[in-house]
This record gives structure tokens, C-alpha cells and sequence, in this order.
């Protein structure tokens, strides 16, 4: 659609890094698998690229699992990390902390020695969650809960609570078939073994890492209204917003969210950027064609590169990832068109990366296009 306006450039062999794989090896970083994410070696190539100098602010205003703000504790930058999500919030906030080892250890010894032996399930558990665990595992689960709540101060509490939601998965039937949460019944070890294991685990990561600045800010909000980010305070901003017809990564989650943060799926309204009520969409001159779900993404990611240029300081930089959507008669090419609505925004935009590309078929046979995973570089 707006083929040709802009420089782009193929680097295809940077693909992986817009994926979260690379970060499965890497401490601190592989605390939680964020299937959407992408890697830390993306962040630090892209700070390089952007020309961000130490000590300046970096905002990722989808933080998901709160890749980009670590790794500028690492690299010596400020972090700020904004989500709609109260799963990501707590993931990235768990992850940018600086924590003391020997209060960790302290505090895990507790939790194992005053968690309840008792059954304690609570009233109104959903049949999802009934369905996700063997009853020996749930009822640990909540036990162990109740242990970690108690854990004082904050720090060691946060830590405690996320090394025990991965602990409950990997003593679940819990499988993510993409989008899909689905339960597979198998053998699954006792979750107080693998509580253990996780939390020991993590401890040593803490003790690998060392932060040159943090820890980091994150916050709950909308992308598409960062109330609480003042003008012009952003150096640079790095993200990847949820792909088109690609947005609903809340279900996958649903275990998590009912268990940890009394969430029910149904409560969380979502639109296509935030879990906020969403305003009827602005009519965007030149897309007037596109599917109605691409109408309303594009509708609120103006919003977002409006919010950007807000934010972002005189000669500020942005990296955006993003992919293209796949219908059933086409494709439709979302770095082009964020590109183009940046360009209205008021950004320059310098380039555009594409960094992998797929084949996309209808009814598996019927060839439409191909869709393009992308690196759109802004300027103000």
C-alpha cells in the first residue's frame, strides 16, 4: 500500500532476535517464556543503532515480560516499562528488581517451613483452573500462596510469587498451543520439589547479574493514554505492540491471572491495544478497505505513535517491531501503515528492517502474499 515511500532494508539474519528463544539462556531473562516477546540482544543492538547515550530513559510501552527494561538495567540505562496487562506489570516488575541473595535464601527457607499442610482450596475456583492441576498440586499450590503472601519485605515476596507460578505450571497439565490454552494429562512432579528447585535456580541468577543501573519503572497503563510519563521525558523508545489478529494473548494466561491476581478472563475487557473499554475508532483516511479488526488495530496504534511523539523528547528515537496480519484474501502490511501513521504523527521515518518474512496461504493451498516481521525505525 505504501510500498516504496520509505527505505527498506532486508536483514534476514536477524530474525531470531526478534523472537524471545535467545533469551531462554540467558539469567534473569529466562524467569518467565513469553512466547510474544522478543530478545535482549534485539534491545542492546537496537540502543546501539539509536544512538542512546548511558544513563538516558528508554520506554517500552508494551513491556510484556519486561525485556527491553532489563536489559537497560544491564546496560546502564533507565527503564521504564508501561502494560495494560497485570501479568506482564507484575512479570517485568519481578524481573527489574535488585535483590539481596542471602534475604532470598532467608526467605525461601521460610515459605518451605511455614506453608499450611492443610487442604485449603478457596470457594469459586473455576473449572479451568480445578482442570489444570492434579488435586495434590492445587492444594499445595495454595498452600505454598498462602506461605509466600506472608513473605516480608516486598522484594523477596515479589520474587517468591514468580518463581512459584512457574513452578505451578510445570506441575500442571497446562499446554500453550499458540493461542490455545489446552490440558494434557501426564505425569507432573510434586510442586513443592519444583517450587524449590525454581527459587534456587533463580537465586543464582541473582548472583550472576550485576545491574549497572535500576531498578527499573514499571507501570500499569494504556499505551494508547501514558498519563503517568510527562512530555518530552523519553530518550528512546523499544517495542513490539501485539501483532495484528495476533492480540489476544490474555486467554493463554487465564490459569495464571485466576490464581495469582483473582483475575477472570471475562473481567478483562479487551480491546485491541489495552484491557481498558475501547472508544468507537477514528476514521483513518486511506484504510478504508481493511478488514474491520485491522481498522480498529491501526485505530488505536495512532493513538500509541501519538502518545510516542508525546513523550519522546526533540531528536528521539523509536524502534518498533511489528508484523504483517494474515486474512483469508490477503495480507495486510502493518509496517507499511505504521510507518505511514507515524509520518502523520509528526516522525521522520528513517528506515524500515524487515527481519523474517512467511509464506501466508489460504485454506492451506492458495497463496496470498507473504507477511513480514519488521523493524520500523522512527525519529522526532
Amino acid at each position: 500500500m505504501f510500498e516504496g515511500s520509505y527505505i527498506v532494508e532486508e536483514r534476514y539474519d536477524l530474525w531470531s532476535l526478534a523472537t524471545f528463544k535467545p533469551n531462554k539462556n540467558i539469567p534473569i531473562h529466562r524467569w518467565f517464556y513469553f512466547k510474544e516477546g522478543f530478545s535482549r540482544d534485539l534491545v542492546v543492538m537496537l540502543l546501539q543503532e539509536l544512538g542512546v547515550s548511558r544513563g538516558c530513559v528508554v520506554l517500552d510501552p508494551f513491556v510484556g515480560s519486561g525485556t527491553t527494561p532489563l536489559a537497560c538495567m544491564e546496560e546502564g540505562f533507565v527503564g521504564v516499562g508501561v502494560d495494560a496487562s497485570p501479568l506482564a506489570v507484575f512479570v517485568s516488575l519481578a524481573k527489574t528488581r535488585i535483590y539481596d541473595p542471602v534475604e532470598l535464601r532467608e526467605a525461601l527457607d521460610k515459605c518451605l517451613s511455614t506453608a499450611p499442610q492443610h487442604p485449603a482450596l478457596p470457594d469459586g475456583l473455576s473449572p479451568t483452573v480445578r482442570r489444570a492441576f492434579p488435586r495434590r498440586n492445587l492444594e499445595e499450590l495454595f498452600n505454598l500462596k498462602e506461605a509466600v503472601d506472608e513473605i516480608e519485605p516486598k522484594g523477596p515476596r515479589i520474587f517468591l510469587k514468580l518463581a512459584l507460578m512457574n513452578a505451578s505450571v510445570k506441575a500442571s497439565y497446562i499446554f500453550r498451543d499458540g493461542s490455545v490454552l489446552r490440558f494434557v494429562k501426564r505425569p507432573v512432579p510434586p510442586l513443592r520439589t519444583i517450587f524449590r528447585r525454581i527459587a534456587q535456580s533463580m537465586i543464582e541468577d541473582v548472583n550472576r547479574v550485576k545491574f549497572k543501573c535500576g531498578p527499573a519503572v514499571i507501570l500499569q497503563g494504556d499505551a494508547r493514554r501514558l498519563n503517568q510519563i510527562e512530555d518530552e521525558s523519553v530518550d528512546a523508545v523499544i517495542t513490539s505492540p501485539p501483532y495484528l489478529n495476533k492480540i489476544e494473548y490474555t486467554r493463554v494466561y487465564e490459569v495464571e491471572l485466576e490464581i495469582f491476581f483473582g483475575k477472570k478472563v471475562q473481567d478483562l475487557i479487551r480491546s485491541y491495544i489495552g484491557l481498558v473499554g475501547r472508544e468507537a475508532p477514528r476514521v483513518i483516511p486511506g484504510l478504508e478497505d481493511l478488514p474491520d479488526s485491522a481498522k480498529l488495530y491501526f485505530s488505536d496504534m495512532r493513538e500509541v505513535l501519538e502518545e510516542m511523539w508525546r513523550v519522546l523528547k526533540d531528536g528521539g528515537k523509536a524502534a518498533v517491531v511489528v508484523a504483517g496480519g494474515v486474512y483469508p484474501d490477503r495480507v495486510v502490511e502493518s509496517d507499511y501503515i505504521l510507518a505511514d501513521l507515524a509520518r502523520r504523527a509528526g516522525f521522520k521515518v528513517e528506515k524500515i528492517r524487515v527481519v523474517g518474512k512467511r509464506v501466508a496461504t489460504s485454506g492451506r493451498v492458495h497463496r496470498i502474499g507473504a507477511a513480514r516481521e519488521s523493524i520500523v525505525y522512527l525519529a522526532k
